[in-house]
């Protein structure tokens, strides 16, 4: 007889809200008519992503904020709460970006009609075309459900279901550019083949380590691993679900589909996926690797130890190499992912240590910093769209104080200067590091961080102590959805930076893992 699984629609609430905007946003796809579907796929998706992060906090505020529920596949605990909220404000802040530019949509960001190929005289034409391919936001809806999902994930299966959800809508948007098709269809198709082999060697990594305990239950699997010490199954089985999970984090050597995607996508999907699946990746590699192999710290923390050194040297190095923005983001995303790996070596076997307190507080602010930098770069346009090229940054703050200023706010923030959110997070993983005794990982970080500084300063000097072209790019008129996100972002950077007190608290408290 099949047993009916025990669930909580309380803990499950954030989950449902998002996942059945996504869905009635299909819906309004099939029957609304055109007209009336931008505003309303706008709506939804806000509701369903300021609805999940409100559901969150309240079941954060009640009792079932620590248990297992659908039959031990999914964990309401602090960290899942805490990762799931930082999810779905960011996913909120997105799906404004997504929907700036509304009342002129020729200039949005989205293609009229995706199905049209790029280059010929109807993708021409469709370029000024006022429609928008308003399927980007049941798309991204349904990849912050995913995301959601994700972090939440108790068991290797859904975990893998979960993997899918949020990976697949971001192949599709990552093509949907309005401008430089060809380059933005390139990017979706790098991300899909790449993508595809990442979740491969998770599947396979899953198979493995089934075969090595007999489960795919996390806490399973963590009592398994002290039966049977290092099996070879499950070492080489924990060995590719790192590798599945290291690619979804952009981190080196498995980071090679950054750069590419990054430039190819239209820019608010390319602030999407910098900001939200990095916390979703780095909160399911924080969940598997201490709940199922917590205890088995042989098995993997020299693995991420070596990993954090490349991610951390690759990023800061081939940073300096480039000249476009988004591409220069793109390396500085691998970088901060091996500075977050070494906050994910500041927790002892036991669960002692501040590391995964700091890790989360790290994600928050880096989402939000790195969200308001590629908010400000949909602002400075060219005949092409945004002016991405280092030269054409040139003499900004001359033209455009105020935008020059809230770029040099995020630049600071990402190179970790103090006052700024960046800083204090960057504090708090090396401090994690150092009282776990990694202090040689902390050293490298340190090293790596100022090398990385370099680029960051670079663009600052570009807009402030040299001369505008005479042909320079334009700085548009923030709309009222981008203005927003900017001013969300640059306050909490700030507020982070200067009194992060209470947020640390916050994620002190929210540093459980049950399972």
């Amino acid at each position: 007889m099949i047993e009916v699984p025990d669930l909580s629609f309380p803990a499950l609430a954030p989950l449902l809200l998002v996942l059945g905007a996504a869905c009635i946003g299909v819906l309004v796809e099939a029957f609304a008519p055109r007209a009336i579907r931008h505003p309303v796929q706008v709506a939804l998706a806000l509701v369903g992503t300021v609805g999940a992060l409100g559901a969150t906090l309240l079941v954060a505020a009640g009792d079932s904020d620590h248990e297992v529920t659908a039959g031990g596949a999914l964990a309401v605990d602090g960290a899942a709460l805490f990762l799931q909220a930082t999810i779905a404000g960011l996913g909120a802040l997105s799906i404004l970006l997504f929907a700036e530019r509304a009342l002129d949509p020729a200039k949005s960001a989205f293609v009229a009609s995706a199905a049209v190929p790029a280059g010929s005289p109807r993708d021409r034409e469709l370029m000024t075309d006022t429609r928008v391919q308003t399927e980007v936001y049941p798309l991204a809806t349904f990849a912050i459900g995913g995301m959601m999902l994700f972090v939440a994930a108790n068991d290797l299966l859904v975990m893998f279901v979960a993997l899918e959800v949020l990976s697949l809508p971001l192949y599709l948007i990552s093509g949907m550019a309005r401008r430089r098709r060809l380059l933005s269809q390139e990017a979706a198709v790098k991300y899909f083949l790449l993508g595809a082999f990442a979740s491969a060697f998770f599947l396979y990594g899953l198979a493995l380590v089934y075969g090595a305990t007999g489960s795919v239950r996390l806490r399973d699997i963590r009592e398994a691993g002290l039966d049977g010490g290092g099996d070879v199954l499950l070492v080489l089985g924990l060995g590719l679900l790192i590798v599945g999970l290291l690619f979804k984090a952009s981190v080196a050597p498995f980071h090679t589909w950054t750069p590419d995607v990054y430039q190819g996508a239209p820019t608010p999907v390319t602030a999407f996926m910098a900001a939200c699946t990095k916390v979703a990746a780095f909160g399911a590699i924080l969940r598997l690797l201490y709940v199922a192999f917590g205890t088995a710290e042989w098995t993997w923390r020299p693995l991420i130890y070596a990993v954090a050194i490349v991610s951390m040297v690759v990023g800061a190095v081939l940073g300096l190499t480039q000249t476009d923005l988004k591409r220069m983001l793109a390396y500085s995303s691998v970088a901060h992912a091996g500075f977050l790996l070494t906050g994910v070596l500041g927790l002892g076997a036991g669960g002692e240590g501040s590391g995964l307190a700091a890790t989360m507080f790290y994600l928050l602010t880096y989402g939000l910093t790195t969200l308001g930098a590629f908010a400000v770069l949909t602002l400075v346009r060219d005949g092409d769209g945004e002016a991405t090229h280092l030269a054409q940054w040139a003499g900004l703050g001359a033209r455009s104080p105020l935008t020059a200023a809230v770029m040099a706010l995020f630049l600071l923030a990402l190179a970790g200067i103090p006052l700024t959110a960046g800083f204090t997070g960057k504090f708090a993983v090396f401090r994690a590091a150092i009282e776990q005794g990694a202090w040689p990982l902390a050293v490298v970080a340190l090293v790596a961080s100022a090398v990385a500084a370099f680029f960051y300063l670079r663009v600052i000097v570009l807009m402030y102590f040299s001369e505008p072209a005479a042909d320079g790019p334009t700085v548009g008129v923030a709309g009222v959805p981008t203005t927003l996100v900017l001013a969300v972002t640059a306050t909490a950077t700030l507020a982070l930076g200067i009194l992060p007190g209470a947020v640390l608290d916050l994620a002190e408290r929210a540093a459980i893992f049950v399972g």
